[in-house]
């Protein structure tokens, strides 16, 4: 297992469909993307720019039940890719572990404050190399921290009709 970060999220032109973007941690150069539903996508937004909704949205009221149970989120992990759809697991003190989608345990591992790991074989199978040529990586990386710095809740509402894409929360999972 390798640690990530996440290092954002964005709209996939011309899809109009969610990514969340995880980077190895310390300098790693392998990024992981995962397509997500919008709700999770406004969700990891939310919890990355600090923004506290006057009521409790689902992952906040997922975090606060785990306190008031007298548990703690210790990690998340994502562990597998299976017919492109990633899966997680939520890993709570006393070695409790529950199976999660990999978009909402990323929005809850942002609001717990823990670590947040990929299986290696996710990684080797799933994770984009970005190539160290003539400052491309540091271009890229610039450009997508400023599509983020200009990026609001709003730009991942569902269109008319549904998301009904990859992400939509009846497919069963996050799509690769």
């Amino acid at each position: 297992m390798r640690e990530l970060e996440v290092v954002g999220v964005r709209v996939e032109m011309p899809s109009n469909q969610p990514i969340v973007l995880l980077r190895e941690a310390g300098g790693g150069e392998r990024y992981l993307p995962i397509w997500i539903g919008a709700p999770e996508a406004s969700a990891i937004a939310f919890a990355q720019q600090g923004v506290v909704p006057p009521r409790p949205l689902t992952h906040d009221l997922l975090k606060d039940v785990i306190g008031a149970l007298g548990r703690e989120l210790e990690q998340v992990r994502i562990v597998s890719v299976r017919d492109n759809v990633f899966y997680a697991e939520l890993v709570l003190d006393g070695g409790v572990v529950v199976s999660a989608r990999s978009s909402d345990a990323i929005a809850l591992a942002l609001r717990a404050g823990c670590s947040i790991l990929g299986a290696d074989e996710v990684l080797e199978s799933s994770a984009v190399g970005v190539p160290e040529e003539e400052g491309e990586a540091e271009d890229e990386v610039e450009r997508f921290r400023e599509f983020l710095d200009q990026v609001s809740a709003e730009d991942f509402e569902a269109p008319e009709g549904g998301a009904g894409g990859p992400g939509d929360p009846g497919s069963g999972g996050d799509r690769t």
